[in-house]
């Protein structure tokens, strides 16, 4: 069973574990809520900041704020980062803030660019619902680094009513969030663009208790009906846990962990990761095929040794279980 004192205990085991800077930052600073001037993290964040991943990060930031193409890969190009939105997410992960240094805010204004119609890479329109959406995206992301930008307040507004519309009387209406984005965005075509939900969350105090748990009720449900956990979880961990599972569960995890109340679809998961703790109080999903953290869930520049592995596993069981605290308090 989850409780504050179980997650305590797991974060510090790790915390006792690994002396790597950036872990043991990410430990006090995320997962705890240790204030940003504590001494502690004071005395941690020039080691942090002047870490291997920070410094990657830094190093592949082009001159723009950006790491080449907003969310389009190149193929043609070996980047260690093959998006600016992977980057910035990973800056976000690893608990870089608009404060530290200057790669948030140099990637920050590199969005305001888009918004303000400034920025030399131009979004991609290959049909009528294509700048809506990077729209969307692009506000959802600058919110995430520092929130109630006023370059965003339009998209919100224009999601919020969408939303308002698409759940009005209680229940979710296709025809009605169809009707409300082609008053919105001039669209015709039938097919939507999904709803930003991610976006609306940034600025969760504008939205009603009742709005949101209708959009848990739809949106995770429906990804608790179609996220392959609960039929095929194992007893245990097995040896060579495999990663397409591992990746699409956390996936869904995550999805419906955005909002409060997500204990409804998400305690029976919760409950089988406490479960899953090795003898020493930490995760490890076992030698992978691929890379089931993506390009920025990370805290390592390699992890090919099981230490790394281990913490890297760690934290993102951590991190979910942090979000799913916070968004079940009583």
């Amino acid at each position: 069973m989850l409780t504050k004192e179980t997650f305590r205990k797991a974060a510090l085991r790790l915390y006792d574990d690994c002396e790597y800077p950036a872990v043991r930052y990410n430990i006090l600073f995320r997962l705890l809520d240790t204030p940003y001037e504590d001494q502690t993290l004071c005395e941690l964040r020039p080691a942090f900041l002047s870490g291997d991943i920070v410094e990657e990060l830094h190093a592949e930031q082009d001159y723009f704020g950006g790491w080449g193409p907003l969310q389009s890969k190149d193929y043609s190009q070996k980047a260690k980062f093959p998006t600016s939105m992977t980057a910035i997410n990973r800056c976000l992960y690893i608990g870089l803030t608009i404060e530290d240094r200057d790669i948030l805010l140099r990637a920050y204004e590199y969005l305001e660019d888009f918004l303000k119609g400034t920025s030399r890479e131009r979004l991609y329109n290959k049909n009528e619902r294509a700048i809506p959406w990077q729209t969307a995206s692009i506000c959802e992301t600058i919110e995430a680094i520092k929130p109630y930008n006023e370059l965003c307040d339009r998209t919100f507004g224009e999601w919020l009513y969408i939303a308002s519309r698409a759940y009005e009387d209680g229940m979710y209406s296709y025809e009605r969030e169809r009707k409300a984005q082609h008053e919105i965005f001039y669209t015709r075509e039938d097919r939507l663009i999904p709803m930003q939900f991610g976006l609306l969350l940034k600025r969760r105090e504008e939205l009603s208790p009742d709005l949101e748990e209708m959009m848990l009720r739809h949106h995770g449900g429906h990804a608790a009906r179609h996220g392959w956990f609960w039929d095929k979880t194992p007893d245990k961990l097995p040896e060579n846990f495999v990663h397409n599972k591992s990746r699409r569960w956390f996936h869904t995890f995550n999805y419906i962990n955005q909002f409060h109340g997500s204990a409804l679809y998400l305690a029976d998961a919760v409950n089988w990761l406490i479960e899953q703790q090795n003898a020493d109080g930490l995760w490890d999903w076992g030698p992978q095929v691929k890379d089931p953290w993506g390009y920025f869930g990370t805290f390592s520049t390699s992890r090919n040794t099981k230490h790394n592995r281990m913490v890297d596993c760690t934290m993102e069981v951590l991190d979910f279980l942090k979000t799913y605290m916070d968004h079940n308090e009583s």
